[in-house]
């Protein structure tokens, strides 16, 4: 008997040991992350704005970590292939995904998606909310949100909603708008913002929720007018523009951006890659670039993050779901 627990122990102190040098494996393996270069995958064409973001971010991530952070364009399918690509790759932290609204659309947009983001994707870090803004062609004689509702009212059958796509933020900010207002208007899809923001300045449709990186100019320069933001607080960049909620109690519709990577990635990887973001968010010349772009930093834990993964997903499947949107 005395020999028999005498096994049993060494087994225990045995399984002990080789726990615990799993785990120094691990935590030495973080300290060294990365060896190699980091691949970051992107579900839109190089150069618009969630690029832009991605290399902004990605090459001081290079120069902080000492690896190459490379950015891998996958666009397609609504951002579900670049999504899908990461979800499957190994949790080891050289694959990266750039987290965007799509993410969370697309959770109830898409009727057979072989993946689920809050689920397989573990977050590291939010970078910034950008606010779409509530613009409006010239010819339509309202000022203010109060006075378009009022004048898609009187004119039933005669407003267009144009969007930058069937599904995208821009689209579903505008079904939360008739969502949330009772009104009915049509909606016009094209195939990006330039198209859509071309027909506004011709007239041919009257309204855009746009990201406010590609409508900002045309509103400084006065060939469209913006009524609202649709963010909680005011936007630095149009201060004269008051916010959506002031007119629609509860509406918020802006763009979240982070940083995740697949489930399983080692804990002390996304709390090494958190914590060089949340720094690399702090540089006084970053915080300026992504003023510009729209959006103030979002520094915070990985926890943070996932929360605002999960809030924003159920936001969006409340209006997709409202406007009897699938895609099979």
């Amino acid at each position: 008997m005395t020999s028999r627990r005498t096994a049993i122990c060494l087994i225990a102190t045995g399984i002990s040991i080789g726990i615990s040098a799993i785990a120094s494996i691990g935590s030495a393996a973080a300290q060294d992350y990365p060896t190699r270069p980091v691949k970051w995958v992107v579900g839109y064409p190089p150069g618009g704005a969630t690029d832009i973001i991605a290399r902004l971010i990605g090459q001081r991530m290079s120069e902080r970590l000492g690896q190459q952070f490379v950015i891998e364009n996958k666009p397609g399918a609504g951002n579900n292939i670049a999504t899908e690509s990461v979800i499957n790759a190994e949790p080891d932290g050289y694959t990266l995904l750039f987290v965007n609204p799509a993410n969370y659309i697309n959770a109830s947009l898409y009727a057979n998606l072989k993946f689920n983001v809050v689920r397989d994707i573990a977050p590291i870090a939010a970078f910034n909310r950008v606010p779409n803004v509530m613009t409006v062609a010239k010819d339509v004689p309202a000022k203010t949100a109060a006075e378009f509702i009022a004048y898609v009212k009187a004119n039933p059958g005669k407003v267009n909603l144009a969007s930058s796509g069937n599904g995208t933020s821009v689209h579903l900010s505008g079904e939360m708008f008739m969502m949330m207002t009772g009104i009915k208007m049509q909606h016009i899809p094209y195939r990006g913002a330039a198209p859509a923001i071309t027909d506004m300045l011709g007239g041919q449709v009257q309204l855009i929720f746009d990201n406010m990186p590609s409508i900002l100019q045309h509103i400084r320069a006065g060939s469209l007018r913006a009524l609202a933001v649709t963010s909680t607080a005011r936007s630095s960049l149009l201060p004269d523009v008051p916010v959506l909620a002031d007119t629609i109690p509860g509406y918020e519709a802006s763009a979240l951006f982070g940083a995740g990577a697949p489930k399983n990635t080692p804990k002390e990887i996304l709390e090494k890659l958190n914590k060089t973001f949340n720094e690399v968010l702090a540089e006084p010349a970053i915080k300026a670039k992504l003023f510009d772009l729209g959006g103030e930093p979002l520094p915070g834990p990985p926890e943070a993050f996932g929360k605002m993964i999960v809030a924003e997903t159920e936001k969006w499947e409340t209006v997709v779901k409202a406007a009897g949107l699938k895609v099979e």
